[in-house]
């Protein structure tokens, strides 16, 4: 750690009060349990609020040095982002659609205008809704199919409890219709006068999906579905052509589906499969044979079709892979695409209803991201595409389905300049201490030391079977020109080359997870990116708990750890089916409740659990008070068993978002601001904050 990067402060110090319980015949002690207020989700605990609050004073002055470059580095980020920024025009209908950003503004505006000619018309003025609150968020935003009325819901606490809203589009006056508490997507009837919706349940789990008629009371809307497993949730959905409404629900493994017809929402729901524990699929529909992305038989899905009036009667149509990995199928009018990745990299391919060779859409760069855009209508002879990689700014184009030919329609401006050829990018593979081959993407400055003096910026998820794409980013830019590499370790526990990626970085296999992190990290070393103590580590929310994990392992590999709203009190959050995400997570983690070996298996890696003396490196922790999804006490009681038991005097900090949830700050500028001051921190301990 640089010399000069010490604390200048002495730290709150959370007071221990004794707490015990025992589960499986296994007594623990956890002194910082009273920072659970009993209330939750409203804090009004004194002691609990100043500690927190203490907590972020201790931040604001360690921070306090650092603001020049933090505001150096705000002024970069901000300069590379396009203030007037505008998506493409996508047609919908006899309507044109898009959104952009005012000069300096926070947040989007909604706008669209007629296929035929005429004016553009602001539809939702994000700004305008955002007005005077701490924090702000569009949840859903949909337009009823006759393009008259507009539904959407917002969020002004972080709490992701959304507030449902109509507004007529003929008269820019909002309707009586007001939905609280609502948690789902938002899927109007054929007709336009009904929508369908769920309603977050006070364990924040939406157990139900409901129908409201426009202009009548929310007590007279009818439930159409409720879901009785407290582990599973319920959403709402279309199929491309529009013509049936799904209701899904499921959890992390296990799927059901069942479909209405939008014309007739009140007749009887048809059950595509009933579900199968482990068994996962999503349909889509054509011409009345459903299309089932599936993993019923392999691990990285196949897909079958079934008539919509044999729905379980499945045939298959593309067998499953071991080199192709399945992510999702989607059908219009004359052909059907299917997306996936082969050796972690994503592709998009055209195939045929009659049949034949399927076509694959080509990029010129090896390593990429690209997936399907906004693509609204069913009878289309062109596909939206997004596309990017770690070197190539965002590109949004049009493939025309007649030649085969790639439209661009959009490159991502970057107002203060970008020169791609200043960087170079490598996929690399690192053996895990298993002998895995564990995919890296990283970036760095053309004139990279490979000597083992450079610094290295390393960042992995790791749970969820959810890959972090190779993509671009600008904020990253900051980092590169300061010398700094930049890479993602690919790990397993997410799906970056196949479900099987996942499964194997899962329960008992969760270990692979945190192996395969420091495995790489230790790789790059061999390979000269980096030294011991020169490793930058980032992760948010379970990444977080990956972060906290190989902290409490290795912690002399890294020179500085940010965790982000980290997931780092697995035991007790496990132990408790009262929160809001824990009974769907046991398919995740175990549950600790029922099976000892769950808890014996969690109790072995929770990052909180295993906090010992030894010497840490310098940590930024954050968290966010109104977070539904990792609870603000995560964080906090981390930070304060780390405080009172690591034998360092590096700096700990903790901030913690009074007025926000698990995604920080809302707003385009004031996010930007937090990333300025984490990344900040980051470049202070790794010596490089002149």
């Amino acid at each position: 750690m640089n010399e000069h990067a010490k604390p200048p402060l002495t730290p709150p110090v959370a007071p221990q009060r004794p707490h015990r319980f025992e589960r499986h015949g296994i007594a623990i002690d956890d002194p910082w349990a009273w920072l659970k207020d009993p209330k939750y989700p409203d804090v009004t605990d004194p002691d609990v609020l100043g500690y927190l609050e203490a907590e972020n004073a201790y931040f604001e002055q360690v921070m306090a040095p650092l603001k020049p470059l933090a505001d150096t580095l705000f002024t970069e980020m901000r300069g590379r982002i396009k203030e007037d920024e505008a998506t493409v025009p996508q047609k919908d209908g006899d309507w044109l659609y898009w959104t952009d950003f005012e000069e300096g503004g926070e947040y989007r505006r909604w706008w669209r205008k007629p296929v035929a000619g005429g004016e553009a018309q602001l539809i939702l003025d994000e700004p305008a809704l955002a007005q005077g609150l701490e924090y702000f968020r569009l949840g859903e935003i949909s337009v009823s199919p006759d393009g008259r009325l507009l539904a959407y819901a917002t969020d002004t606490n972080g709490s992701e409890r959304f507030e449902v809203k109509v507004k007529d589009l003929t008269t820019g006056e909002l309707l009586p219709d007001t939905i609280p508490g609502m948690l789902s997507d938002i899927v109007w009837t054929a007709d336009s006068r009904a929508f369908l919706y769920g309603v977050a349940n006070a364990q924040w789990r939406t157990d139900n999906a409901r129908l409201h008629r426009i202009g009548t009371p929310i007590e007279a809307d009818i439930e159409l579905y409720r879901e009785a497993d407290e582990g599973y949730r319920v959403g709402v959905g279309e199929t491309q052509s529009r013509k049936w409404i799904i209701i899904s629900t499921g959890d992390h493994v296990t799927s059901e589906v069942r479909l209405l017809p939008a014309d007739n929402v009140l007749a009887e729901p048809i059950l595509v499969a009933p579900r199968l524990p482990g068994r996962e699929y999503d349909v889509d529909e054509h011409d009345g044979t459903l299309f089932i992305h599936t993993n019923d038989t392999h691990p990285n899905f196949r897909l079958v079709t079934a008539s919509i009036d044999a729905p379980a009667e499945w045939v298959e149509r593309i067998a499953p892979s071991a080199g192709f990995y399945m992510t999702g199928v989607t059908t219009f009018a004359d052909f059907f695409v299917v997306e996936g990745r082969r050796d972690g990299i994503d592709t998009i391919e055209i195939h045929r209803y009659e049949g034949g060779t399927p076509t694959p859409i080509e990029f010129a760069e090896a390593s990429h991201v690209a997936g399907l855009g906004d693509n609204p209508e069913y009878a289309i002879d062109r596909l939206r595409i997004g596309y990017e990689s770690m070197v190539t700014p965002g590109t949004v184009y049009d493939y025309h389905l007649a030649d085969g030919r790639l439209e661009v329609l959009k490159v991502q401006e970057i107002p203060s300049g970008y020169d791609a050829s200043r960087y170079a990018t490598e996929r690399l593979k690192i053996a895990a201490r298993d002998g895995t081959q564990v995919p890296v993407s990283i970036v760095f400055p053309r004139d990279f030391p490979r000597d083992g003096t450079g610094r290295l910026y390393l960042y992995a998820y790791g749970a969820y079977g959810y890959a972090i794409p190779p993509g671009f980013s600008t904020s990253r830019l900051s980092f590169l020109d300061r010398g700094v590499a930049f890479a993602i370790a690919h790990i397993r526990g997410g799906d970056d080359l196949g479900q099987q990626w996942y499964l194997d970085g899962k329960l008992e296999k969760r270990a692979n997870t945190f192996n395969d992190f420091v495995d790489v990290a230790k790789g790059l070393i061999d390979l000269g990116y980096t030294s011991a103590g020169q490793i930058a580590i980032a992760g948010r929310s379970a990444g977080g708990e990956l972060m906290g994990a190989v902290v409490n392992s290795d912690p002399d590999l890294w020179g500085v750890v940010v965790a982000d709203v980290p997931f780092v009190d697995v035991l007790n959050t496990m132990l408790d089916e009262t929160l809001p995400l824990t009974p769907g997570e046991w398919p995740e983690w175990g549950n600790p409740i029922e099976d000892k070996a769950a808890f014996e298996l969690i109790r072995g890696y929770s990052p909180y659990d295993n906090v010992r003396a030894q010497a840490y490196p310098p940590m930024f922790i954050s968290g966010g008070l109104n977070d539904p999804r990792v609870t603000y006490w995560e964080p906090a009681k981390w930070a304060a068993k780390l405080r009172a038991t690591k034998t360092d005097d590096h700096v700990l900090v903790l901030k913690t978002n009074m007025g926000a949830g698990h995604g920080g700050k809302s707003g385009r500028w004031e996010s930007l601001k937090e990333a300025a001051e984490e990344n900040a921190f980051v470049l202070w301990q790794l010596g490089l904050a002149n």
